[in-house]
């Protein structure tokens, strides 16, 4: 009996479809780059590298002087505060609209198995309200509030509040309905509430998921707290604004550093929950 050879035992039979989707991704990305103008061959030319040679040298030594770093750390604060508070509204609004929205909580879908139309009609508003919160960028927001609201932090909050809360809203129903159902099914059929389901039937096995998602979210919000300083909320932005208008190259630098730092300490406090609740 013949052996099939070494060559047709080894193809790989998925090699041919993966090549022709590689090449219609090539053949789709390469229009996108020219109406972009995307030409990174221009950074090298000799009078740009000139140029930002001399526009980066500007950038040393950072600024460190006592005014300054006074000036810095208000501004850190100010931008934390933006962020936490604007997350803690985003939650207030997040949770409920979550549980609303979500099919982990419906008594005919853990029971049976298939969601009630009455359950899908009243969770169908929540989701569009969730996806028309989460669809207008938080810059748009902030711009908005500044008019409202005027120059200053506030207008970043509510800018985060109102973005963040259709985002967690979304994820939060999300990893809900991801997670096993069967111990909230099995405590609605022995007569418990919904609440009692949520919080010992879901909650325990979403807990870790929600809370990396959660403090991945919050430092996602200190990083738009920068950016929308940028158009009068105040914080790191604001000063970096400042600071590029005035050409002090010093200057940024020390906020980015200080903005760096910023992300690190975030990054470390979400690895530590993670491995707690782990």
């Amino acid at each position: 009996m013949n052996r099939p050879s070494t060559h047709w035992r080894e193809r790989d039979p998925a090699a041919l479809p993966r090549a022709l989707l590689t090449a219609i991704l090539l053949l789709l990305l390469w229009p996108g780059l020219q109406l972009t103008e995307f030409r990174p061959q221009n950074l090298f030319s000799g009078d740009n590298l000139n140029t930002m040679g001399r526009f980066l040298s500007g950038f040393w030594p950072p600024a460190s002087d006592t005014e300054f770093l006074h000036l810095l750390a208000r501004a850190t604060l100010e931008t934390l505060a933006m962020a936490t508070a604007g997350m803690a509204l985003a939650l207030i609004l997040a949770i409920p609209a979550a549980l609303a929205a979500t099919r982990a909580l419906s008594v005919s879908t853990l029971l049976s198995g298939r969601a009630h139309w009455l359950g899908r009609l009243l969770r169908y508003p929540v989701r569009m309200l969730l996806i028309v919160l989460r669809s207008i960028p938080e810059i748009v927001w902030a711009l908005l509030f500044v008019r409202a609201v005027g120059l200053g932090p506030t207008a970043g909050v509510l800018a985060i509040a109102i973005t963040y809360s259709g985002m967690l809203g979304k994820v939060y129903a999300e990893i809900l309905e991801s997670v096993d159902q069967a111990p909230a099914g099995a405590l609605l059929q022995s007569g418990s509430s919904r609440i009692a389901a949520f919080f010992y039937g879901l909650l325990p096995n979403a807990a870790q998921e929600l809370t990396s998602y959660s403090l991945y979210r919050w430092e996602c919000a200190v990083r738009a707290s920068v950016v929308m300083g940028f158009v009068g909320a105040g914080g790191l932005g604001q000063m970096i604004d400042l600071s590029i208008r005035m050409f002090a190259g010093g200057e940024v630098v020390s906020i980015l550093l200080t903005f760096l730092l910023l992300v690190l300490v975030a990054d470390q406090i979400s690895l530590y929950l993670r491995r707690r609740l782990a």
